[in-house]
């Protein structure tokens, strides 16, 4: 644990808040573009939320000023912590890694407000960055060690073959994934992911993350990819690769599976797992887990699909819901006619709702996992706090920086 920040740098970093309102994207855009000036460094991110997206920026620019408005409550940042370090797992960053930021976002605060950025204040803002990046740097070793320690268990990156491939949909497959080594892999939790490093000609290495959409096991992983964008844009150049030239036999590189969110296997309580798109993928991990281990569990499966042309396992999970009695599945389809069997009434045109999860579902007793587009999210995460539900039982993933989703669920709360 590092030692505590001096009052002084506390008053000083909060007086900063006001500044960080104004300027804060500005500032972390500056910090980037100087950081990215290092190759070696610039190939540590995911660059899709860089230059693909641009999203990466502003989820920095608002944990930022986050980190200043509770600079004297730092409890109410466990959860963003422990986001932040699996994340950083995911990419394989080591605390060597930390001093190229702390030099970037300094010169970057300096840039952006000149003569306001007072020795002072820079001097604040150094503690206070490296008290920050203290409390990563023992999380992320601890995490380190339990993953090196158990069973199937690696740090760093392991080369995988691809298996198997599997067309889901138009737009998604599914790739199974077996270590080249022979040996076992480490039982994930259901719903976590894996960070893959991809050096692909003409791109240079770029990091991905993809959702496990299997049940654990210790044998293989299976990751199940959307197809994005279209021909001649930036996004999508990793998941068009896999979709265009991986096949049986290709190897690809990953790190062991990371994220804070995954099922909750200690209890028996309701669960409803709710998916827009390719959000299906950790939801599938989870189903399969609890019809599996656990298929008493009361479990109602809720997807949302455009149509069923691009809807992704479909038969996979309707056949896992079919054979309990305890588990049920609904499908949206946002599409007007997007699916040919109007007399079941598993399947409805529209968009999922807060309302029709409340109606449903048991809300006043189950946890609500959700995956998918930011906007589906942001609907559904406030929709079901607005309902009553309590945040504690509201858990969500989304495949991208966390950002926004995070500040409107904080102002509905």
């Amino acid at each position: 644990m590092p030692a505590p920040l001096s009052p002084a740098t506390v008053t000083l970093v909060k007086a900063t808040v006001p500044a960080l309102e104004a300027h804060g994207l500005t500032i972390t855009r500056r910090m980037y573009e100087r950081l990215f000036a290092n190759a070696e460094i610039r190939d540590l991110f995911n660059q899709s939320h860089h230059g693909e997206t641009g999203s990466q920026p502003k989820a920095l620019a608002q944990a930022v000023l986050a980190y200043a408005r509770h600079i004297d409550d730092l409890g109410a940042l466990s959860g963003a912590v422990e986001r932040i370090a699996q994340k950083h797992v995911a990419l394989n960053i080591l605390p060597e890694h930390y001093p190229f930021v702390a030099d970037a976002l300094l010169a970057a605060i300096q840039d952006v407000l000149g003569e306001a950025a007072t020795p002072e204040i820079c001097a604040a803002w150094g503690e206070a960055y490296w008290f920050l990046a203290e409390l990563l740097i023992g999380r992320e070793a601890t995490i380190y060690r339990a993953l090196a320690g158990k069973p199937g268990g690696w740090n760093g990156w392991r080369d995988f073959t691809v298996e198997s491939v599997t067309q889901e949909s138009e737009t998604i497959r599914s790739f199974v994934l077996v270590p080249v080594d022979g040996r076992p892999v480490l039982r994930h939790e259901p719903g976590q992911y894996l960070g893959f490093l991809f050096d692909l000609p003409g791109h240079g290495v770029l990091k991905r993350n993809y959702s496990i959409s299997c049940a654990p096991n210790d044998r293989a992983y299976r990751i199940t990819v959307k197809r994005e964008a279209s021909p001649g844009r930036p996004a999508g150049i990793v998941s068009n690769w896999l979709h265009d030239r991986a096949g049986i036999g290709t190897i690809v590189r990953a790190a062991p599976p990371a994220g804070e969110f995954f099922l909750d296997r200690g209890t028996d309580a309701p669960v409803v797992l709710v998916s827009g798109g390719v959000g299906l993928t950790p939801m599938v991990s989870m189903l399969e887990t609890i019809a599996a281990t656990a298929p008493e569990r009361p479990t109602w499966y809720v997807h949302g699909a455009l149509n069923e042309r691009v809807q992704a396992m479909a038969a996979h999970t309707e056949a896992l819901t079919k054979d309990g009695a305890n588990r049920h599945h609904q499908v949206f389809y946002a599409e007007p006619g997007g699916h040919g069997r109007p007399d079941d009434p598993s399947r409805a045109s529209g968009l999922i709702t807060a309302d029709w999860l409340a109606a449903h579902t048991p809300h006043e007793r189950a946890t609500y996992y959700l995956c998918g587009p930011k906007p589906f999210l942001a609907a559904l995460v406030n929709g079901l706090l607005r309902k009553g539900v309590p945040a504690e039982r509201v858990r969500f993933e989304f495949f991208g920086p966390a950002d926004d989703l995070v500040e409107e669920q904080a102002q509905a709360a």
